[in-house]
């Protein structure tokens, strides 16, 4: 079990108190007292659990929730003082753990925190995904190969992750075009042509033959392949 916690509060006072209690209970603190830093902080060391706040000076909990859960299914409890029920709705239906209000009972927030530890999935995303020299990282969005960025719509780059998920296996053209383009639009196969050809026009810009490595089979799907 991952006994590291990440603490996401702007109140210093707050984030003391919770160091200080859950370090007496065998547990690792990492702080972080905005949303962009608790981003990056997931990154880094890898909790097993995140504490967050709803009032963030950057962002709000509930956007630090949503890119989070782009590409990583860490537990999240939320620590707040807002008890409406709209709130702690929005923060469930987002993928948040659990929600407890503030002021808490220390019993209680550890009780709750061995629970979301328990149910925790096992294996953890990787916020990197990497084929060859390509590489996206679903955490900042960059995407990049052999080191120099591409600038991509955010189409490109969700045609460009859904590949890499999937690597060397064929993705077939009515997958692709329901996962981006929603099931309405599964014959659409021109959709494809035109993005995947603007994908390996940047490719090549940054990397002379990188286009290469989106690969078409005629009538059937995409995949990546490698290249030189």
């Amino acid at each position: 079990m991952n006994t590291k916690i990440l603490v996401v509060d702007d109140e210093t006072s707050i984030r003391k108190f919770l160091k200080v209690s859950l370090e007496a209970n065998q547990f690792e603190v990492v702080e972080a007292h905005n949303g962009n830093e608790a981003l990056q902080k997931v990154i880094e060391a890898r909790p097993g659990l995140v504490i967050l706040d709803h009032g963030l000076p950057d962002m709000n909990g509930i956007e630090v929730l949503k890119k989070l859960r782009e590409w990583s299914s860490v537990p999240v409890i939320f620590l707040t003082v807002r008890d409406a029920d709209e709130d702690k709705v929005q923060a469930l239906d987002n993928g948040a753990d659990d929600y407890l209000t503030k002021p808490f009972s220390l019993p209680e927030l550890m009780a709750r925190i061995r629970v979301a530890l328990r149910h925790s999935k096992t294996e953890e995303t990787e916020p990197v995904l990497n084929f060859g020299k390509l590489s996206l990282n679903q955490a900042t969005h960059k995407v990049s190969y052999d080191n120099h960025e591409l600038k991509l719509t955010s189409t490109e780059y969700d045609l460009l992750k859904l590949l890499l998920k999937n690597g060397e296996k064929l993705v077939p053209h009515r997958m692709i075009l329901k996962e981006i383009w929603g099931p309405n639009s599964v014959e659409h196969n021109h959709y494809l042509r035109v993005y995947f050809g603007q994908i390996r026009k940047k490719l090549d810009q940054v990397h002379e033959g990188a286009g290469e490595i989106i690969e078409n089979e005629s009538g059937v799907g995409y995949r990546l392949k490698n290249v030189p």
